[in-house]
């Protein structure tokens, strides 16, 4: 048995048409079967709501008057850009207000305007002879502009890993707050009710084809950036009239410590034409495997501490070497369901009929990392060779001795075998002598707690060690936890001198 698109849409203008959530839809297939599902229904609407950081808007002001070519321009104090000619923007929704920072930013400026508030527009322009004026500003309502266009170049991922932190501090990151010691777990996507989950091969999502978006009527434009279906991370670029949106499905958010995102609720019909279709919309979130990585590492590729199904990551704990961990949500499953279930409405109605792709959407494409062609700097480019080390058995006097030649104001501590097990510096030294007591040895007065780098680690991260835990040097250890060398804050002075800035 096969349907065509155009006996579903007869259906629905007939109003016959038998529409289906995809979360009902496994279920339907396990009473009636394959066949029968076939039979029975015609469309299964899909729907998610999470944070989409890639979104934002095209705006057009009109011409003032004086006209002016808008150059530089912010909306409440958020930069858009201004390479559009003359009076047109796009704003992007992590960009962060001048004033207020990762507390308002591009998001927060298009809900405002989606929820009828007025916006201050302020623009600069060095003023040309058709283009005279130099300024304005003024305030705009959502109305006040001829287009307001939301084009967003990624949103509806397939699915997301999970991130945990096996570190010992807080994460703050754009999976939320990791707490040390893999204290929890954080996960975002609809599961069974994603779009591109419900077709991994990507035969009726494509260009052309009618969305949801934000409440409004929308469109998908084609793939994503950073479409990557071949691993299971397909995306789209959708489009939708921000004049017909509603701030119900539309929401700013600051992630702390992160910046500012924008929530987007998403959802696409799909017509059910054939038995690969039933089988494809039949998924389950038991169906559906994500990674759990660990965001402590801090590199494009996180290891994985586990694979774990949605369904194991919605009841509410996973297990990590043999304990039970906390999982929450930073995507709304409650507010998917609600976009499923409104796009229903439409369908069922005969608001928005079903189309096929004009333009297909490449299902086995990969994802590439970004060319580099020159190397950031590493620790090994920097740092200190001549490191001086102490054995934790000498005697306070000998550490002292050693820092008043003054070429160090920290000594990395070693045992028997020269492995790293402690750190000291002039302050700690400086104290055991001005208050002599029991603390006769180096072990007495060391910090054990050590951080450290490695020579192949970038010195961006190196620096970040740094700021995080208010120190001015790290020991550089090999595999072994051997010190090879020292990086200080004088080597980082060298470098951000400018020997790797030009």
């Amino acid at each position: 048995m096969y349907k065509t698109i155009g006996q579903i849409n007869e259906r629905i203008r007939e109003g016959s048409a038998r529409v289906v959530t995809a979360e009902e839809m496994p279920g339907i297939v396990a009473e009636l079967g394959e066949e029968g599902a076939l039979r029975e229904v015609d469309v299964v609407t899909t729907g998610t709501f999470g944070a989409m950081c890639s979104s934002g808007a095209f705006l057009n002001f009109g011409h003032a008057e004086p006209p002016i070519r808008m150059e530089r321009i912010w909306l409440n104090n958020v930069e858009a850009y201004g390479g559009l000619a003359a009076v047109d923007t796009y704003i992007g929704a992590t960009q962060q207000s001048d004033t207020l920072q990762a507390e308002y930013g591009g998001a927060h400026v298009i809900e405002d305007l989606v929820a009828g508030k007025t916006v201050e527009l302020r623009a600069s322009s060095h003023g040309t002879d058709c283009y005279p004026r130099r300024t304005i500003t003024t305030e705009l309502l959502l109305e006040n502009l001829n287009q307001a266009i939301m084009c967003n170049p990624r949103n509806a991922y397939q699915r997301y890993n999970a991130a945990t932190n096996t570190t010992d501090r807080v994460l703050h990151t754009y999976m939320g707050t990791l707490l040390p010691g893999s204290g929890n777990v954080t996960y975002s996507g609809a599961g069974v009710l994603n779009p591109l989950s419900n077709d991994p091969n990507l035969r009726l999502i494509g260009s052309g084809v009618p969305i949801f978006l934000c409440g409004a009527p929308g469109m998908v434009i084609g793939e994503g950036t950073q479409h990557s279906p071949t691993g299971g991370f397909g995306t789209l670029m959708v489009t939708g009239d921000m004049k017909q949106m509603s701030q119900e499905y539309l929401r700013a958010a600051t992630m702390t410590g992160y910046g500012v995102t924008l929530y987007v609720g998403l959802g696409i019909p799909l017509p059910v034409l054939d038995l690969d279709v039933v089988r494809a919309t039949a998924v389950r979130d038991e169906d559906i495997s994500v990674d759990i990585q660990d965001y402590g590492v801090p590199s494009r590729s996180r290891p994985t501490v586990r694979k774990a199904t949605y369904a194991e990551l919605r009841s509410g704990s996973v297990e990590i070497n043999g304990e039970e961990i906390r999982t929450s949500s930073l995507s709304s499953f409650r507010r998917a369901r609600g976009v499923a279930l409104e796009l229903k409405k439409w369908v069922e109605s005969g608001t928005m009929q079903l189309t096929l792709p004009t333009r297909a959407i490449d299902p086995k494409k990969q994802n590439k990392p970004m060319h580099q062609s020159k190397k950031g700097p590493r620790v090994l480019d920097i740092m200190d060779r001549s490191v001086i080390t102490i054995g934790e058995d000498e005697a306070i006097q000998t550490a002292a001795k050693k820092l008043l030649k003054g070429e160090t104001n920290h000594l990395p501590v070693v045992n028997g075998q020269g492995i790293l097990v402690g750190i000291i510096t002039t302050f700690d030294v400086s104290k055991a002598v001005a208050n002599p007591g029991k603390a006769h040895l180096v072990r007495d007065i060391m910090k054990t707690k050590v951080i450290t780098t490695a020579p192949e680690e970038s010195v961006d991260i190196a620096i970040q060690k740094l700021e995080q835990n208010n120190i001015s040097a790290l020991p550089v250890i090999d595999r072994d936890r051997r010190v090879i060398a020292l990086l200080t804050a004088m080597n980082l002075g060298k470098l951000l001198g400018g020997r790797w800035l030009k």
